[in-house]
């Protein structure tokens, strides 16, 4: 028999804020993160707009000799994952510590530390290699880092799947929770891939946006989108079994219900053009939860502003839902924090969970004009409104789709 999972704690580290309550109030306000790159001379790039984050300082969240052992993208996962746990109020002193896990994905790991060894490889020859070079690099290194920094001796995994990899590893501790795996995981995503490669990489995929207004950079589902900007940060979220919630007498903010998954087996980049990939994995993690499809009101939409994502997606929600479809709120968090990658979904998920605990929805930032075959409602406006159940979405390269239902722990006294 299934258990219940719920959740207990949230930290972020993302482009508008250093903790949850400011990432809150800034995308019920609608102010995103978008400004000129300042971590690179991007002078010869195409894009010089990303979504970085500013003034965090690691040696707050962790001691100076830990901080400079991690690369960026752990130091974030640590930093978002002491605010959860610190949220959750969980003792770990009165837990079985085998009981706790971690599941944090990273779509990347250091691109940091590449740069730098293959640029010391170039200049002074393999000898002068760091040599801490492949721990610090791989990007099962965040979840080990948050095991190590909190001493979660359960199950700890790093699921890769690019762009999806928060939004999986959220659903395979779901996953390991439920099937009495583990009694609490830490779960969520972390990139920080704002380097001279991680940029060029992207422009020459033609990903990016190449627009150099902050306000009009990141348009999720506008007729204007012209690619993403890239963000960074991480997001994790405390999941619990909900009577080992109940009896330490935690905060639950949300129940994780359901779980979905596909593949759209097509193309590297693209999703599939007829959407069937994303549709199945909602209502994959739809059926799971036991709901009905006409009982979701809000998605938070992959919504990258990339031509084919968008428009994939859409379609995706249409063939999901039907009719119903129309009724759906739809938003992009992406359009104020960027695309954080590996951490997109996660941050996302967290979104979702403070959205649906205040009741409001938060507006798509700078979407003003419909595009052909592109007809719901992507929240040009916000919200103040009671969500029942959301679904948080993330599509990642290689055709990876992962879908996850949210309930409202209001939900008929559910909790």
């Amino acid at each position: 028999m299934k258990r219940r999972v719920v959740v207990t704690g949230m930290g972020v580290i993302t482009p508008i804020g250093l903790d949850k309550k400011t990432f809150f109030q800034e995308l019920r306000d609608g102010r995103h993160g978008f400004s000129e790159i300042t971590k690179f001379d991007s002078t010869d790039y195409k894009c010089h707009i990303a979504a970085e984050v500013k003034g965090f300082d690691a040696k707050q969240y962790m001691d100076a000799k830990a901080a400079r052992r991690m690369e960026l993208f752990s130091q974030y996962a640590v930093a978002a994952a002491r605010e959860a746990f610190e949220d959750s109020r969980i003792d770990m002193k009165k837990e079985d510590p085998y009981r706790i896990g971690c599941a944090v994905g990273s779509g990347i790991g250091s691109l940091q530390a590449v740069e730098r060894e293959c640029g010391r490889l170039t200049d002074k020859g393999p000898s002068r290699i760091n040599p801490m070079l492949v721990p610090m690099m791989i990007s099962n290194m965040a979840a080990g880092n948050v095991s190590i920094q909190f001493g979660l001796k359960g199950k700890s995994i790093d699921v890769v799947t690019a762009c999806a990899s928060g939004t999986h590893s959220i659903g395979e501790a779901f996953r390991s929770i439920q099937y009495g795996e583990a009694d609490v995981m830490a779960a969520g995503g972390t990139e920080a891939a704002i380097t001279p490669i991680g940029i060029g990489g992207f422009c020459a995929l033609t990903a990016l946006s190449f627009v150099n207004d902050p306000d009009r950079c990141s348009l999720p589902f506008d007729r204007d989108r012209s690619g993403f900007v890239m963000g960074e940060g991480a997001g994790i979220v405390i999941l619990e079994e909900m009577e080992h919630a109940k009896r330490r007498d935690a905060h639950i903010y949300a129940e994780v219900m359901g779980y979905g998954c596909t593949s759209d087996a097509y193309h590297i980049t693209s999703p599939a053009e007829d959407g069937m990939g994303a549709a199945n994995a909602m209502l994959y993690a739809i059926k799971d939860g036991g709901i009905s499809p006409d009982a979701v009101t809000y998605i938070n939409a992959h919504g990258t502003g990339t031509h084919h994502n968008d428009l994939f997606e859409t379609r995706a929600i249409k063939k999901a839902f039907g009719s119903h479809a129309d009724g759906i709120h739809i938003n992009s968090t992406k359009s104020m924090v960027g695309h954080l990658l590996g951490a997109a979904g996660a941050v996302e998920f967290v979104a979702c969970v403070g959205q649906m605990e205040a009741g409001f929805i938060h507006k798509t930032v700078g979407y003003t004009t419909p595009d052909t075959e592109m007809d719901l409602d992507y929240c040009k406006d916000a919200y103040e409104e009671e969500i029942p159940y959301a679904l948080s979405n993330s599509l990642g390269f290689g055709g990876h789709n992962a879908s996850i239902l949210i309930g409202n722990r209001r939900n008929e006294n559910r909790i």
